[in-house]
């Protein structure tokens, strides 16, 4: 866990929400669509079997927190989680609020269309949401 460092690319395009026991909680600069990531604290590890047993319920655990969280914050159409890593090798799970009335739908988002970063204080708006939904399982960030 020590060895941990979150993967640049991740860092330029997301805002920290805060920490679960196993995994990082970030949001996806794109104001689009509410998106979240969730990044395990394991370094040198690209697909979920590479993580323990314990690491791999654990994860599983905190993505569906998050999914019913999100689910009942913004009542989507559709949640979108995936891990595809292909261009950012490092385990992350993206969830992704979608609406059939969102830009992309109801094809992927994944390089559909450019991001649209958050204004002014959209950000820290919708994280504290967030955070206040989660506050009895996220502590504070990395």
């Amino acid at each position: 866990m020590s060895n941990f460092q979150l993967h640049q690319q991740l860092a330029q395009d997301c805002f920290k929400v805060g920490s679960f026991s196993l995994s990082e909680l970030l949001m996806m600069n794109d104001s689009q669509y509410p998106w979240f990531i969730l990044v395990p604290r394991r370094a040198n590890v690209k697909e979920i079997y590479q993580l323990s047993a314990q690491d791999r319920q654990t994860l599983q655990n905190e993505s569906c927190l998050l999914a019913e969280t999100l689910a009942d914050l913004y009542r989507p159409d559709k949640l979108n989680i995936a891990a595809i890593g292909n261009l950012v090798p490092q385990l992350h799970l993206h969830h992704v609020v979608r609406y059939q009335t969102d830009i992309a739908w109801p094809a992927p988002v994944w390089g559909k269309f450019a991001k649209l970063p958050y204004a002014g204080d959209q950000p820290e708006q919708r994280i504290s949401q967030l955070r206040t939904a989660l506050a009895n399982e996220l502590h504070d960030g990395f």
